[in-house]
């Protein structure tokens, strides 16, 4: 699942996602991939790399670190969101295609589902009660939606659009780097034949949707 999106996540971004926004003409686009790129190299010191399904924790998982890793994984969720409200109508202005606009929806999906399946897991071991790991489930899941909701009514202009469009792409090619380099096995120069065909379907349904 995680080599799959991965892979999908990295072919939205390289064949949609950053036509798109570098097409608009801002000047300062490269900045904010790189600044997303950054910014999200930080969250993880929060979250402790929960947005790319895996549990860096502790031996023993305190409050505190789960008010840090919840912080991080809200903060990310949050900002890639916010384009969530205006990427169909920025894409098809760019691009003149209005079909198959709903493929950076389907990128944050994926890569949430083994978020939220990692972000559980790692509550349930600092003994919370089940209603609490809910209740923070439950948050991570309407950070998104909520960045998408609040960019809708503060009509954000066309120029600042692109820039966090771009701050998202900058994040999302963090993450996908982050989970395809991850090898196998202690040596760092294996990769299973089963990840590389869940890397190879995902390459190539990202690829399907340029068609």
């Amino acid at each position: 699942m995680l080599s799959f999106s991965g892979a999908y996540i990295l072919g939205i971004t390289v064949l949609h996602l950053m036509p798109s926004v570098f097409s608009s003409g801002e000047g300062y686009t490269g900045l904010w991939i790189l600044g997303g790129f950054f910014m999200q190299l930080l969250l993880e010191q929060l979250s402790a790399g929960v947005e790319h399904g895996h549990i860096h924790a502790p031996h023993k998982v305190s409050i505190g670190f789960v008010i840090s890793v919840m912080a991080g994984l809200g903060i990310h969720a949050f900002i890639e969101g916010i384009p969530l409200s205006y990427y169909g109508q920025l894409h098809e202005l760019h691009t003149g295609h209005s079909h198959s606009s709903n493929h950076f929806l389907f990128g944050i999906v994926l890569h949430h589902i083994p978020a939220a399946f990692a972000l559980v897991i790692m509550l349930l071991m600092s003994k919370l009660k089940k209603r609490i790991v809910w209740l923070c489930l439950v948050v991570f899941a309407a950070m998104s939606p909520l960045g998408a909701m609040l960019a809708g009514i503060a009509l954000i202009p066309p120029g600042l659009q692109s820039g966090i469009l771009g701050f998202a792409i900058g994040s999302l090619l963090h993450i996908a780097t982050v989970i395809l380099f991850e090898m196998d096995s202690s040596s760092h120069q294996y990769i299973s034949r089963k990840k590389l065909g869940a890397i190879a379907a995902g390459l190539a349904i990202s690829i399907l949707t340029i068609l």
